[in-house]
C-alpha cells in the first residue's frame, strides 16, 4: 500500500484525506505533528499511526481487548456451539449492508482506545507525581485525633509545634534556631548564678530571665518528649506582653527575630563576666549571630569610613534574580566618579564584611509600602538563592581582587551592550516601522527572483499530473480489493493496522505528499519577476547567495561572542580562591499570603538524615530540595522565602560524634546532659500522656461505637458504590455488582432475545443465545463508537459501552454479557427462560483460568463509581440552578474526588472533569458570597451563619482542592475569596469582636495544613434505570449549554 500512496504524491486534497484520518485515529489534532509523523514513517500510513501510539516501553501480557464476534468460537460464548451461527446474519438490503461494514471494526476495537491511553499514560504519571510531590501530609489537630497513636512521636522524628492562634511566625523561627546544635547547647546550658538572680531587680531583666527559663523548658520537651508536637503557650504569653496590638494579630518574622536575639543576648550577658557592661564580644549570642561590615566611600568630595555592627542582613528583592545579585546591589552603591577615577576613588560607597557570624541570616524585603493605596504589599516576584553560597566575593580581606573582577565585570557587560546592539541590527533590519532579519531578507529575494512566470508554471504542471493519476487511482483500488494482501500484512503487522486497512473505504483517495510542493494555484499568485535572462538570474543569485553567507557567518560570529561573553560572567567568581568561605543553607523560613495576613512555614536541612524537612506548625514532614523552590523561590503563586538562614563550618553538626550511632542514641546523650530539673519536667509531661492516653481508652471503652466514618474510610468510601447490604468477600461483591448491571439493561436483553424468534425455532437454544449475543454485542459496539455530544453519554446507558470505550479486557466483557442473559429476571416466557438455563450454564463453566475475577471486580466497582459521580453531578447541576448553593457543593465536591480516581486509569473512565470544576467553582464563589454578606452585617446570627458556611464548606473544599493538581482558574477563584475576606481587615466599620473573630478565621483561610479535611458526604443514592438516568442527563445539559436534547437511543 505505500508504494501506491506514494505514486499518488500530488494532491494536496488527498494529502488532507490522510490527516484527517490520523486525527481520527489517533485523536492528536495537530497536523503539522502527523505530517512529520508520516514522513518519518516514510509514508506508510500504518507505520505512522504505530509510532505515535506505541508504547516505548514493554508492558506486560495482558489479557485481549474484545474482538468481534464472528472471531468467538474459542471464547467462553462459542463452547459447544455449531459454527455456523457464530456469525452476523447476512444483510437484506442495502442499509443492512453497510451495517454489517460498519461491524467489522469489531476485529479490533482496542485501537482508539488504546491509543488514547498510550498517549494520556506519561501524562497521568507525570501528574501523578507531581501532585504527590506537592501534596501537604496533613496532621492531626491538638486533641482532635481519634486516634491515640496520632498522638505520639515516632522514634526519634522531630516534633512539631501547636498553634495556639496566629502564632506560625513562632513556630518558623524556633524550629530554625532550635534544630542549630550550638544555639540549643546554650540554651538548655543557661544558668545564673543565685547572686545574679538575686541583684537583678529591673523589669526587663526578670522578664528576659523568665522567658530564658520558658524556652529552656519547650527546648527540653522538644528533645525528649513522646508527644508529636509540643504546645508553646507558656513562652509565647510573655512574647505577647511585648507584641499585643489589636491591629497587628500576627507577627512579622523579622520584627520577632529582631526582639528575640535583643532578649537572648541580654540574658546571656547576665552570663558574661565583664567589667564593661557594654562588652559584649564575650556574649555567646552576639559570637554567634552578629557580624560586622565596614563601609567606606566618598561623600561631597570627602571620604568616610565606619564600621557596622549586623545581626540579621537587610536585601531588597525587587529588580534582583538571585541572592548573588542582592548581595553585590546592598554592597555597592553608586558609580565610578570620571574626575577621580585617576585615584581610583569611588563615588558613593561599597560595604565590606570584616568578620561574618557562624550563623548568617538574610532578611529579604519582600514588602513595600504603596503610597497610591496607602498599605503594604508583598513582592511576588521570584528569587533564587543556592544551597552553598561563598561570602568570600563579600569580604574585605579580598577587596583588591574583587575591585578588579567588578572592573572586569563592567567591561565585559558594556562588550556585551555592544555586541547585541550589532546583532540586533542585523535580526532588526529596514528604515521602516517593520524591521526583519537580513538573511530572511536576503532569502526572500532569493525565491522572488526564482519563480517563473505563472504561465510556465501551469504548462510543467498539467505535463505531470495527469500520469500520476492515472497510476495511482488502479493501484489502490487493487490493494483494496484484494483480501489475500490485506491477511499477508496482518502476518507481519498488528491487528490494528489491518483494521484500518480493511475499512479504508475506495471512495478515498489517499496521498503521500509529505511536504506538499505549493499547487499549481498558490504558485500564479505568487509574484515573480517578468523577464529575467538566465545571465542575470545567474549574477544575482551568485551575488545575493554570496551575501546572505556572509551575513550569516557574521551572525554566528556575534553570537558565539555573546555565549562566551555570558560564559565568562557567569564563571567570574569561580576562581577556587573565592570559594574559601563556604556558608550551607541551614533554613529557610517560607511566608504564604498577602501583606497584612498568612502563614509561616519553615524548611529546615536535617544533618544526620541528609535531607530537607518541613516544619508547618505540628506537621513535620519529609521534603526535597524541589519542594522548597517551588514553594520558596516565588514567582509562583504566593508563597515565597522571607528569611535565609546560612550556616558556616565552624557551627557544629547534630551528629559529630559519628561513632556514638545514629540519631536516637544522639539525642538520648543530649536529655542525659540536661540538668536534673529539666530532666524531671521532661519525664513528668511523658507521665502525663500516659494518663491522658489511659483516660482515652477509658471514655471509648465506655463509649456506644459510632457509626460516623472517619474523614478517611469517607474519602476511600468514594471508591465504589458499596452499601450496607455489601459483603467484603470478593465474590458475593463481584456479583453482587455485575448482578445489578445486568438488571439496569434487562429491557434491552429482553428486545435482544425477542429477536432471535427465528433461530430458536430453526436451531434451538444455544443458536438463539448465540445470535442474541451477537447481534447485542452489534449494537452495544456501535454506540460506543457513536460521536459523544453535550447532551448524550452512551456509558450511561449500559455498561459494556463503558467497557467498551475503555478498553476492557475481552474475557470481562464477554461475562459481563453473558452474564446479562442469565439474569433470572428475564423469566416472561419459554424462550427467555431456555436462554436464561443455558447462559447460566455457561457462566458455571468458566473458571479462575479464563476470567481474572480480580480484575472483573475492579471493572464494575470502576462502572458503578461512574454511574455515581454522574447522580452526585447531575443533583450538584439542579441544585445549583434552584440557588441550593450549599447542598449543591457538597454533591460537586465528591463528584470531582472520584471522577479524579477514575480519570487516573484512563481518560474515559470518567465525567468531564472541567464541567465539575467550572460549577464547583462557580458554586464556591457564590457561596463565599453569601457567607461574606452575613459576616458583615454584624448581626450576631447573621455572623454565626457566616462563620459556619466557611468552617465547614469553604475551608474544607478549597483545601482539597489544593490537595490536586490545581488549575489557574480554581487559584485564581480561591485568591479572590481569599483577597474577599483579607480586606476586611482593619475596616473602621466592624468593633473589635468581629476583627478578632476574623482574626480567628484567616489563618484556616489562607494555610490549612495543620487540620484535618473533613466535608459531609451527600446523602447515599441509587442509582436509576439507565433511561431515567439517560433522560435526567439529557435535560440538565440542555439547560445548562441552551441546547436540544438528544434523545436517548
Amino acid at each position: 500500500m505505500t508504494a501506491e500512496l506514494r505514486a499518488r504524491g500530488g494532491g494536496g486534497e488527498d494529502c488532507q484525506v490522510l490527516l484527517n484520518q490520523m486525527k481520527e485515529i489517533t485523536g492528536i489534532q495537530d497536523s503539522a505533528f502527523l505530517l512529520a509523523a508520516l514522513k518519518a514513517a516514510d509514508g506508510d500510513l500504518m507505520e505512522a499511526v504505530t509510532f505515535l501510539t506505541e508504547d516505548p516501553a514493554p508492558e506486560p501480557v495482558q489479557s485481549p481487548p474484545a474482538a468481534e464476534p464472528s472471531a468467538w468460537e474459542g471464547s467462553v460464548v462459542g463452547k459447544q456451539l455449531p459454527q455456523d451461527v457464530g456469525a452476523a446474519p447476512a444483510p437484506h438490503n442495502q442499509d443492512n449492508l453497510h451495517t454489517a461494514n460498519s461491524v467489522r471494526p469489531l476485529e479490533s476495537p482496542k485501537a482508539p482506545a488504546a491509543e488514547r491511553d498510550a498517549a494520556e499514560r506519561p501524562q497521568d504519571a507525570h501528574a501523578a507525581e507531581n501532585k504527590n510531590r506537592s501534596k501537604r501530609k496533613r496532621c492531626e489537630v491538638w486533641g482532635e485525633s481519634p486516634k491515640q497513636s496520632d498522638w505520639r512521636r515516632a522514634g526519634d522524628w522531630p516534633v512539631g509545634m501547636k498553634n495556639i492562634g496566629n502564632t506560625c511566625w513562632f513556630s518558623a523561627v524556633i524550629q530554625s534556631l532550635f534544630q542549630l546544635p550550638d544555639f540549643r547547647r546554650l540554651v538548655l546550658g543557661y544558668s545564673l548564678p543565685q547572686h545574679v538572680l538575686e541583684s537583678c531587680h529591673s523589669h526587663t531583666g526578670k522578664r528576659n530571665i523568665a522567658f530564658m527559663q520558658e524556652l529552656q523548658c519547650l527546648f527540653a520537651l522538644m528533645l525528649g518528649t513522646w508527644r508529636k508536637f509540643v504546645d508553646p503557650s507558656a513562652a509565647l504569653e510573655l512574647l505577647r506582653d511585648v507584641f499585643r496590638s489589636a491591629e497587628q494579630p500576627q507577627q512579622d518574622v523579622s520584627e520577632f527575630t529582631h526582639k528575640l536575639l535583643d532578649w537572648l543576648e541580654d540574658a546571656f550577658q547576665l552570663t558574661v563576666n565583664v567589667t564593661n557592661l557594654g562588652d559584649k564580644s564575650e556574649n555567646p549570642m552576639v559570637q554567634l549571630f552578629y557580624g560586622t561590615f565596614l563601609t567606606e566611600g566618598v561623600h561631597e568630595g570627602n571620604t568616610f569610613s565606619k564600621i557596622e555592627t549586623f545581626g540579621q542582613y537587610p536585601l531588597q528583592v525587587n529588580g534582583y534574580r538571585n541572592l548573588n545579585e542582592c548581595l553585590e546591589g546592598a554592597m555597592v552603591e553608586g558609580e565610578m566618579d570620571e574626575a577621580t577615577a585617576s585615584q581610583s576613588v569611588k563615588y558613593g560607597q561599597e560595604r565590606w564584611f570584616t568578620k561574618l557570624p557562624p550563623v548568617l541570616t538574610f532578611e529579604l524585603s519582600r514588602f513595600e509600602f504603596n503610597q497610591s493605596l496607602g498599605q503594604p504589599e508583598k513582592i511576588h516576584t521570584k528569587l533564587e538563592f543556592p544551597q552553598t553560597i561563598y561570602m568570600d566575593r563579600y569580604l574585605y580581606c579580598n577587596k583588591d581582587l574583587i575591585q578588579m573582577k567588578r572592573e572586569e565585570m563592567k567591561r565585559l557587560k558594556e562588550k556585551m551592550v555592544t555586541l547585541q546592539q550589532k546583532l540586533e541590527r542585523y535580526m532588526e533590519y529596514g528604515s521602516g516601522p517593520a524591521r526583519f532579519p537580513l538573511p530572511d531578507m536576503l532569502q526572500y529575494v532569493l525565491e522572488f527572483i526564482a519563480t517563473k512566470p505563472a504561465g510556465a508554471v501551469s504548462s510543467a504542471q498539467s505535463s505531470q499530473t495527469t500520469p500520476l493519476h492515472s497510476q495511482a487511482k488502479p493501484n489502490v483500488l487493487d490493494v483494496l480489493s484484494q483480501p489475500n494482501s490485506i491477511q499477508e500484512r496482518t502476518d507481519t503487522r498488528s491487528e490494528d493496522e489491518a483494521f484500518f486497512v480493511a475499512n479504508s473505504s475506495p471512495q478515498q483517495s489517499f496521498s503521500m505528499d509529505l511536504q506538499p510542493p505549493v499547487s499549481p494555484a498558490d504558485l500564479s499568485e505568487r509574484p515573480a519577476p517578468h523577464v529575467v535572462s538566465q545571465e542575470e538570474l545567474n549574477l544575482v543569485q551568485t551575488c545575493l547567495q554570496r551575501w546572505r553567507n556572509e551575513i550569516e557567518q557574521d551572525v554566528q560570529d556575534l553570537k558565539e561572542s555573546i555565549a562566551r561573553i555570558n560564559l565568562s560572567i557567569e564563571q567570574m567568581y569561580c576562581d577556587p580562591l573565592l570559594q574559601q568561605v563556604p556558608y550551607r543553607l541551614h533554613a529557610v523560613l517560607v511566608h504564604e499570603g498577602q501583606a497584612n495576613a498568612g502563614h509561616y512555614w519553615a524548611f529546615i536541612f536535617d544533618q544526620p538524615r541528609k535531607r530537607w524537612l518541613k516544619y508547618n506548625d505540628i506537621s513535620v514532614t519529609e521534603s526535597s530540595w524541589e519542594e522548597l523552590e517551588r514553594e520558596s523561590f516565588g514567582g509562583l503563586r504566593n508563597a515565597s522565602a522571607y528569611c535565609l538562614m546560612y550556616i558556616s563550618d565552624q557551627v557544629s553538626p547534630v551528629g559529630a560524634d559519628e561513632d556514638e550511632g545514629p540519631e536516637a542514641r544522639q539525642l538520648q546523650k543530649e536529655v542525659e546532659a540536661l540538668s536534673p530539673e529539666l530532666r524531671h519536667y521532661i519525664q513528668e509531661d511523658n507521665w502525663r500522656l500516659e494518663q491522658e492516653a489511659e483516660e482515652w481508652e477509658e471514655e471509648q471503652s465506655c463509649k456506644i461505637p459510632q457509626m460516623e466514618p472517619s474523614p478517611t474510610s469517607e474519602l476511600q468510601d468514594l471508591s465504589s458504590e458499596s452499601g450496607p447490604e455489601q459483603s467484603p468477600v470478593c465474590e458475593p461483591s463481584v456479583h453482587s455488582l455485575s448482578s445489578e448491571h445486568a438488571r439496569i439493561a434487562k429491557e434491552q436483553t429482553a428486545k435482544a432475545i425477542a429477536n432471535t424468534a427465528d433461530a430458536y425455532e430453526k436451531n434451538g437454544v444455544e443458536a438463539a443465545l448465540c445470535e442474541a449475543f451477537h447481534e447485542e454485542y452489534s449494537r452495544l459496539y456501535l454506540l460506543s463508537k457513536e460521536t459523544p455530544t453535550p447532551q448524550n453519554d452512551a456509558r450511561l446507558q449500559h455498561v459494556l459501552i463503558y467497557f467498551l470505550q475503555n478498553n476492557a479486557p475481552q474475557q470481562v466483557v464477554e461475562r459481563t454479557l453473558l452474564e446479562q442473559f442469565a439474569d433470572k429476571n428475564l423469566s416472561y416466557d419459554e424462550r427467555s427462560i431456555s436462554i436464561m438455563k443455558v447462559a447460566r450454564a455457561k457462566l458455571s463453566e468458566i473458571g479462575p483460568d479464563d476470567v481474572d475475577m480480580e480484575e472483573y471486580k475492579r471493572w464494575h466497582e470502576d462502572y458503578s463509581l461512574f454511574r455515581k459521580v454522574s447522580i452526585y453531578l447531575l443533583t450538584g447541576l439542579e441544585l445549583y440552578q434552584n440557588r441550593k448553593y450549599q447542598e449543591s457543593l457538597t454533591y460537586l465536591v465528591y463528584a470531582y474526588q472520584s471522577n479524579t480516581k477514575l480519570l487516573l486509569k484512563g481518560t474515559n473512565r470518567g465525567v468531564n472533569e472541567s464541567l465539575i470544576a467550572l460549577y464547583r467553582r462557580k458554586c464556591l464563589l457564590k457561596l463565599n458570597e453569601v457567607a461574606a454578606s452575613l459576616f458583615v452585617s454584624c448581626e450576631e446570627a447573621h455572623v454565626s451563619e457566616g462563620v459556619s458556611i466557611l468552617n465547614e464548606l469553604i475551608i474544607p473544599c478549597m483545601h482539597l482542592m489544593n490537595n490536586f493538581e490545581i488549575s489557574k482558574e480554581d487559584l485564581d477563584a480561591i485568591e479572590v475569596m481569599r483577597n474577599r475576606w483579607c480586606s476586611y481587615l482593619g475596616r473602621e466599620d466592624m468593633d473589635a469582636k468581629l476583627q478578632m473573630k476574623l482574626g480567628e478565621l484567616l489563618p484556616r483561610l489562607l494555610d490549612g495544613s495543620t487540620e484535618v479535611i473533613v466535608l459531609k458526604e451527600p446523602p447515599k443514592i441509587r442509582p436509576n434505570s439507565p433511561y431515567d438516568l439517560c433522560s435526567r442527563f439529557a435535560a440538565v445539559m440542555e439547560s445548562i449549554h441552551s441546547a436540544s436534547a438528544v434523545a436517548v437511543q
